[in-house]
């Protein structure tokens, strides 16, 4: 499997930071020494339609968990596989705990519908198979799905790409419910089996922006949030030890959503 895989030393992700991530004494402090964050407001959602944010039960109260989309259909939602499953692929939250929101409404999802990136067999999560697709139990009502992404016309290496990280759910170490924020994409890694490349990015990041959307400055979703790699240090943006990762829609992932929508007789 081609690219860094999410066991890698300090590489952090939403539900890996393991118990007691509210009590670090860094947890308001940005990872780049430049931090533009600010609250999305009434415009940026609709230029960013389908952003969500996933809540799951955790002894019973629901808990803000991370980013996802609505995209191609009212239904289906996209998001990180490691919301459910460890590094090392064990189960580690149950979706039928959890539940979508968007647009202020609250919708349950249809569990037998999870789909995993990973492939049958697989013993680690990577990043290039971190994503996800459930159904909703019922369309949601009064919002827009993204639309499906085109694969992105990037050519692989250290070209820089000015992007805007749109991260509906925030971070715990930005004191706003969610955040937007210009930065730049500066690697593109050779693809995976899947044909799907991981990103590099300087976009700032902390416990609870995984599945974050990077947006080119046209608007167009180009890759899903990952993890962040030296969660807890805040200094310059370093290509091999401080950095934050995505993978792009293209590949096996943008075929799964194509799929799985050409299925659905609602969509047209």
């Amino acid at each position: 499997m081609v690219g860094l895989a999410l066991a890698g030393a300090g590489l952090v992700g939403l539900g890996w930071s393991g118990a007691g991530r509210a009590e670090s004494p860094q947890r308001w402090a940005a990872l780049y020494p430049q931090d533009d964050r600010r609250e999305l407001e009434g415009a940026d959602y609709a230029r960013y339609p389908g952003a969500g944010v996933l809540y799951c039960r955790a002894d019973g109260i629901p808990r803000k968990a991370a980013a996802a989309w609505l995209i191609g259909s009212p239904r289906l939602v996209v998001l990180n596989a490691h919301n459910f499953r460890s590094r090392h692929l064990e189960p580690t939250r149950d979706i039928a705990d959890c539940f979508f929101q968007i647009g202020g409404r609250n919708y349950a999802f249809a569990p037998e519908t999870l789909r995993l990136g990973t492939v049958p067999g697989a013993m680690s999560l990577y990043i290039t198979d971190d994503w996800a697709l459930v159904d909703l139990a019922e369309p949601a009502e009064g919002v827009r799905p993204q639309p499906v992404p085109a694969s992105p016309d990037l050519s692989t290496g250290s070209v820089p790409v000015p992007v805007v990280m749109v991260s509906p759910g925030g971070h715990a170490n930005y004191p706003g419910q969610s955040s937007l924020e210009a930065c730049t994409i500066h690697r593109i890694d050779a693809p995976s089996e899947d044909a799907i490349r991981r990103v590099r990015h300087d976009c700032n990041n902390g416990y609870g922006g995984s599945g974050s959307g990077l947006f080119d400055t046209g608007g167009r979703l180009l890759a899903l949030h990952s993890a962040s790699l030296s969660m807890n240090s805040r200094r310059a943006f370093d290509i091999e030890y401080h950095y934050g990762s995505a993978l792009l829609f293209e590949g096996g992932l943008t075929e799964a959503i194509r799929a799985r929508l050409a299925a659905d007789p609602t969509v047209r």
